[in-house]
């Protein structure tokens, strides 16, 4: 049975194609390689690049986040600055409140036995009496020392840093 007889139901020789004479599944086949390289590469430069813009999205949230910081510690010093300045503020309206009432109680306790109070320019009081014998007057010791003496009046200022008040 030879093959050459033109017989080919016996005959098993194989037809030998190269890839550059053209069978159709091994053509479609090279493209889909190709194809397939072409998009594997598209999609590492696509990871790539998105790699890279989440690199520079951090450094720039980095940054942001410093300056953010940054901001929330100069607020911070302004508060405890300002909280501190109110604190030595409400002391020192509590101080005038009180030396006010003072002043008020000695101008009624005057009223009772007829002295008349002068405010001068310095703070000082001044007492004059108008009933001579009651032994409170001017030079008796009692009205004098106790409107002119400054320890008994909480009139010293109040001083206070943010460092000492608050110690964060």
């Amino acid at each position: 049975m030879d093959c050459s007889s033109g017989n080919s139901w016996g005959c098993t020789e194989k037809i030998r194609v190269s890839g550059s004479e053209g069978d159709p599944m091994n053509e479609r086949k090279r493209r889909r390689m190709e194809s397939n390289r072409e998009s594997a590469k598209r999609s590492r430069m696509r990871k790539q690049k998105h790699l890279d813009d989440l690199t520079a999205q951090v450094g720039h949230l980095r940054s942001e986040n410093a300056h953010i910081l940054k901001n929330i510690d100069l607020v911070t010093r302004h508060y405890l600055g300002v909280e501190s300045e109110n604190s030595v503020l409400k002391a020192q309206a509590m101080e005038l409140n009180q030396r006010l009432e003072s002043l008020n109680e000695m101008i009624s306790f005057g009223s009772i036995f007829d002295f008349d109070f002068d405010f001068d320019s310095s703070a000082e009081v001044v007492v004059h009496h108008h009933q001579p014998g009651l032994g409170l007057g001017p030079g008796t010791g009692l009205v004098d020392s106790f409107v002119t003496n400054p320890w008994m009046h909480m009139n010293q200022p109040i001083l206070a840093s943010p460092d000492t008040m608050f110690p964060y």
